[in-house]
């Protein structure tokens, strides 16, 4: 047999001489949300956003967060804004983020936290009332509203 055959055959059926172009994440989105926590030992936070993107697409979500460690408090923040990596849809900004936290706060103080979701991260930060004092690992799921 031909070698040009054989390679061509080789390249042909290894799928070496097909290739599909990766397309990059080329949408920027954010969130302003209202959140309120507390916690003994386990921490829990429920809230409301809005996330708006740069194709002019706006979700409405719904924002709870569990975890647990050494913690205790209690606090409310209202207009705290956060802004995901790029992404390829405003679909990718939902599901649960992961973080890790230590807080020290007084009756007022502010937060800022980066959480991740696999390629997609979360840059937190508001400024709130209420105190907290503890080390914490937990998530905070973000889901459409209804």
């Amino acid at each position: 047999m031909n070698t040009r055959v054989l390679l061509g055959f080789v390249a042909l059926a290894t799928g070496l001489g097909v290739t599909q172009p990766v397309e990059a994440a080329s949408v920027n989105c954010t969130m302003r949300f209202d959140l309120t926590s507390w916690s003994i030992l386990y921490k829990r936070s429920d809230g409301t956003g809005t996330i708006t993107c740069s194709d002019r697409t706006i979700l409405k979500v719904k924002l709870t967060a569990n975890g647990g460690g050494l913690t205790v408090g209690k606090a409310t923040i209202k207009g705290g804004k956060g802004n995901f990596s790029a992404v390829n849809s405003i679909e990718e900004t939902l599901g649960t983020y992961v973080a890790a936290d230590a807080s020290f706060g007084t009756p007022k103080s502010g937060t800022a936290q980066v959480m991740t979701k696999g390629e997609v991260s979360l840059s937190l930060a508001g400024a709130g009332k209420g105190f907290g004092l503890g080390v914490s690992l937990g998530g905070l799921t973000i889901a459409k509203d209804r």
